[in-house]
């Protein structure tokens, strides 16, 4: 399966027209039901092409998250380069990428159940998902490090991943959120942020600090 980076400008199209189709797809027939024939045929190129650019509908998935991933990162540096504030940066991190997986919203729940499969390799925890998760951790970093945050040193290199992990449940909610324009998961974004902030900086308490050295101890225990 060829890199994004490595192919040309048409095979690039090409590519993409196949992600499109089993978006199409994926929406209207479901993800189990969907087969790599099917999508050949509605992106109108022949099977071995499609397994050329992606050798199984899981690849797809992942090209799927990829392509939000990128589109959430163009559309939070505008939100990083004008705020300094640790809630207005983490807030207006979290809401862009409502806005962004908005088209997507109704394709997720019909794939959710496969990828909250632990063994799957669509799951945000997998292997193949390790490119995505990697670059989400990325923006927290940002958003961490260009903040007026003040946070106990031995969380510091942690924190990003624990962000990351309330991201996950914001997902899990935005996911069965059927409220319109996913409404009640921006009033969550809104109000569980400034929650966060006040938690992180009581880190700095002495009388938290060794709670707070307790729960990196057993980030690094569950992580070896």
């Amino acid at each position: 399966m060829p890199e994004p980076a490595a192919l040309s400008a048409k095979a690039e199209q090409t590519r993409q027209a196949i992600v499109d189709a089993a978006m199409r797809l994926f929406r209207s027939s479901g993800y189990d039901r969907t087969t790599m024939r099917a999508i050949a045929g509605e992106a109108d190129v022949s099977l071995g092409n499609a397994y050329y650019y992606f050798s199984s509908k899981e690849h797809l998935i992942q090209a799927f998250y990829d392509q939000v991933q990128h589109e959430h990162a163009e559309a939070v540096a505008p939100v990083l380069a004008g705020n300094h504030g640790f809630v207005a940066r983490l807030d207006g991190v979290l809401q862009a990428w409502v806005t962004v997986a908005a088209p997507y919203h109704e394709f997720a729940g019909k794939f959710f159940r496969n990828a909250a499969e632990p063994s799957s390799p669509l799951s945000p925890f997998s292997e193949e998902s390790k490119p995505t998760r990697e670059a989400a951790l990325g923006i927290l970093r940002q958003v961490l490090d260009g903040s007026d945050l003040k946070v106990a040193p031995s969380l510091r290199n942690e924190l990003p991943e624990l962000l990351w992990l309330m991201q996950m449940g914001l997902v899990l909610f935005w996911v069965h959120d059927t409220s319109p324009d996913q409404r009640r998961t921006r009033t969550l974004i809104t109000q569980a942020v400034p929650l966060v902030d006040k938690l992180v900086r009581m880190t700095r308490l002495p009388v938290i600090r060794g709670l707070v050295d307790d729960l990196v101890q057993l980030l690094k225990t569950l992580r070896a």
